[in-house]
């Protein structure tokens, strides 16, 4: 261990020279899901080498990236506007570089030069790498792009510059891109098929983690039920890998096992999860060990068998209660929530009845819930007509809103009155003299300062609550501290 932390001290010391030698400024934005925030720490370490620093103030940068999500056009608008906002800084400071990253950049490929005249490059999520080629093609006065999807690109190479880190958390990427091809999505064509990125390296991440000080992390993929290593290569090849290779693969998990092992204090969690790839080893291994939180996001989409086939996803209602079933026997504590789509076509008030019982058979502790928007390239958009009319899905959103929402009190309520174990993260966004943290099923907790300070686990005794957030007072310690 001694030699690790040694090790350590050496690589932050090079950085910290590096930065130092550095005179450039990058500004970057990240919108959408946690894997775009986790790839543009992967950019700005590419970056670092490149010679640029990060910068918080946007009019000093030197080049700005926004690294963009595709998943509804909602987000593709907000990316928009933000351009309108570095269009005007740019005026002001006409050297400043402009680059879009990530699915929004995979998706309209050269189309967004085109469009925005202010973007000088366009990379997609498997392109970073190429980042410093394409800024010398921008310097040459040529507009850059590459949008190229890869077989074998991981990134687990590239050690993370830890961007707005709070010193605590981190996430830790472990595959990339998706296989299931819902008929909603755009991912699979923005990120590609599944790989998975070879365990020892990231072992080695999450080692270096703990030694930095983090006391929690997430392991990140599109789908991570899906994690598969047998030294390299698509998911989809599994079966021409070798007899040796199938013998010694290594499952989800058993990677969740091999980093509960490996730093036994650090705190797990891990999304998303998809139900027709989760496998119950996966429960059986969080329930084996303490450090895994109890706490699966578990996207369901709809609660209507028909609309299920229409989206193409490879579970029924009635295999998914059995899911969540087994789930509750093995971790009877376990938090639940979900991802819901309203509105999606030929959606009927039936389908809808179906999605609101599903969602008071499970009562989720609590969920993320959008209308149904249709995405260019994906095969509802093709062979589908969006016939749910905004007026319907609004409806139908704010129902399965509003009973989310009493979902989440009822979970709340059954915190009141016990001891949790809170890792402190911040401080609470309404009250600088309240700590804000989160308990293993993911549930915010905030309680008074008092002589605590951030990274510290301490058990809250919980007094009241709301629909969202948990309220109590400290106690002392954890064991884990």
């Amino acid at each position: 261990m001694e030699k690790i932390i040694d090790e350590n001290k050496q690589g932050e010391s090079l950085i910290l020279e590096q930065k130092k030698e550095n005179t450039k400024k990058l500004f970057i934005e990240s919108y959408g899901c946690a894997m775009n925030f986790s790839d543009s720490e992967i950019v700005a370490s590419i970056l670092l080498d490149g010679g640029y620093n990060t910068t918080q103030q946007l009019e000093e940068a030197d080049l700005v990236l926004v690294n963009t999500c595709s998943i509804r056009d909602k987000a593709e608008q907000t990316v928009r506007k933000r351009l309108e906002k570095y269009n005007a800084v740019k005026k002001i400071n006409p050297k400043m570089k402009v680059g879009v990253l990530g699915c929004m950049a995979e998706r309209l490929k050269s189309k967004f030069l085109e469009e925005e005249k202010i973007v000088d490059l366009v990379v997609g999520p498997d392109a970073y790498k190429d980042l410093p080629n394409l800024l010398s093609e921008v310097e040459e006065g040529r507009d850059a792009i590459n949008v190229i999807l890869s077989k074998d690109e991981t990134y687990g190479d590239i050690s993370p510059v830890r961007l707005n880190s709070n010193g605590v958390t981190a996430f830790v990427s472990i595959t990339r891109g998706c296989d299931n091809m819902c008929t909603f999505c755009v991912v699979p064509f923005t990120r590609g098929r599944e790989r998975s990125r070879d365990p020892q390296s990231i072992l080695e991440e999450v080692n270096d983690l703990w030694t930095k000080g983090f006391k929690e992390i997430t392991l990140l993929g599109q789908n991570v039920d899906s994690y598969l290593w047998y030294g390299g290569g698509l998911k989809k090849d599994f079966e021409k890998a070798s007899d040796i290779q199938k013998a010694t693969a290594v499952s989800f998990s058993d990677l969740l096992e091999m980093c509960a092992t490996a730093q036994p204090k650090m705190r797990i969690r891990f999304s998303t999860s998809n139900p027709q790839d989760m496998t119950m080893d996966v429960v059986k291994t969080m329930a084996k060990h303490e450090n895994i939180c109890n706490y699966i996001h578990l996207p369901v989409q709809s609660g209507s068998n028909r609309i299920l086939k229409e989206m193409n996803r490879q579970h029924t209602r009635e295999e998914y209660f059995e899911m969540i079933d087994t789930i509750r026997k093995i971790i009877p504590d376990c938090g639940i929530s979900q991802d819901m789509i309203v509105g999606f076509p030929t959606e009927s008030e039936q389908d809808h009845q179906d999605t609101l019982s599903l969602m008071e058979y499970v009562k989720y502790d609590f969920g993320y819930m959008f209308a149904y928007s249709e995405r260019p390239g994906t095969l509802a958009e093709r062979k589908m007509h969006d016939d749910v009319t905004p007026e319907i899905k609004q409806q139908r959103l704010a129902e399965i809103v509003a009973l989310q929402q009493k979902h989440s009190q009822y979970r709340t309520e059954q915190f009141v009155g016990k001891v949790v174990e809170v890792l402190i993260e911040k401080s609470s966004k309404k009250s600088d003299t309240h700590w804000s943290g989160r308990n293993p099923q993911s549930t915010v907790v905030v309680f008074p300062k008092e002589h605590y300070k951030i990274g510290d686990f301490v058990n809250v005794k919980v007094n009241t609550c709301t629909s969202a957030t948990l309220i109590g007072d400290a106690i002392g310690y954890s064991k884990n501290n």
